[in-house]
């Protein structure tokens, strides 16, 4: 097995050479989504200031929410999404299997030969907004605060590339699996709302079997100290816990998939 400490680098410096063939067209990319992003959260601002706020949160906390749901898809997203998605063509026409025989784990090769750099406008806006936010909600910062803030981002990101893994995953048994993505961007859209302002049961399947609530709501609401819905006094725990348990079922499904994948052939 090659050594990953020499390998990771390699891949990741190959693929943004072949992304930066084209910078004109990279910048173009970064600033369209920068300017898609900066004019959605411009109208959410605009709406909160004609009726004050949206579920008990004001616009610098709505701010802080849609800042760490950018930041915290961005970064696992730049690690799993462009990369998984693919996963239906490679099986479909049979690169796959050449992938499969590399001396180098299968997930490691599939992440860090397409490191998805496109993700920049997204961090840019997302940092923007968090650090303008920060300064602007009631909270106390310590060192204690802000490394659980961090850890709280960590498994947030965490999440994203859990569950775009297992949906590129899924592809090695069904060969069909990019429809799974439309599922999961529904429940993305809504995880950049108050968790409180949807009923009950929605709320329960986003703690549960869509679990993107923690993507932003439970750590956000737990660092501003407002109360969750069905977690209660156990929402920075959970916060905490959910990217690495969401990882270790991502894993366990990788290994599965691997196990019973067939080929190009089925």
């Amino acid at each position: 097995m090659a050594r990953l400490h020499v390998v990771i680098p390699a891949l990741v410096h190959t693929f943004i050479r072949s992304k930066t063939e084209y910078p004109g067209a990279m910048v173009l990319g970064w600033l369209s989504q920068f300017a898609a992003y900066g004019s959605m959260y411009t109208a959410i601002s605009l709406i909160l200031a004609r009726f004050g706020s949206l579920g008990g949160w004001v616009w610098p906390e709505i701010a802080l929410l849609l800042s760490f749901h950018l930041l915290a898809y961005s970064l696992g997203a730049s690690l799993s999404f462009v990369q998984f998605r693919e996963m239906e063509e490679k099986v479909r026409i049979g690169t796959m299997d050449a992938i499969l025989v590399k001396p180098v784990s299968t997930w490691t090769y599939i992440v860090f030969s397409g490191l998805n750099i496109g993700y920049a406008g997204h961090i840019v806006l997302a940092l923007g907004l968090m650090a303008w936010s920060l300064t602007q909600v009631d909270v106390t910062w310590t060192g204690q605060s802000s490394l659980l803030f961090v850890c709280y981002l960590i498994s947030a990101a965490m999440i994203i590339a859990a569950v775009m893994t297992m949906i590129g995953a899924t592809a090695l048994v069904w060969v069909k699996s990019n429809h799974l993505y439309q599922i999961f961007f529904g429940f993305w859209e809504l995880a950049r709302y108050p968790l409180n302002i949807f009923p009950l049961p929605l709320q329960l399947l986003m703690l549960t079997f869509a679990p993107l609530a923690f993507m932003a709501y439970v750590p956000v609401a737990a660092t501003l100290g407002k109360p969750v819905p069905l977690l209660g006094d156990y929402a920075s725990a959970a916060a905490l816990l959910a990217g690495p348990l969401v990882t270790l079922i991502a894993m366990a499904h990788w290994r599965w998939c691997l196990r019973n994948y067939q080929g190009a052939g089925g």
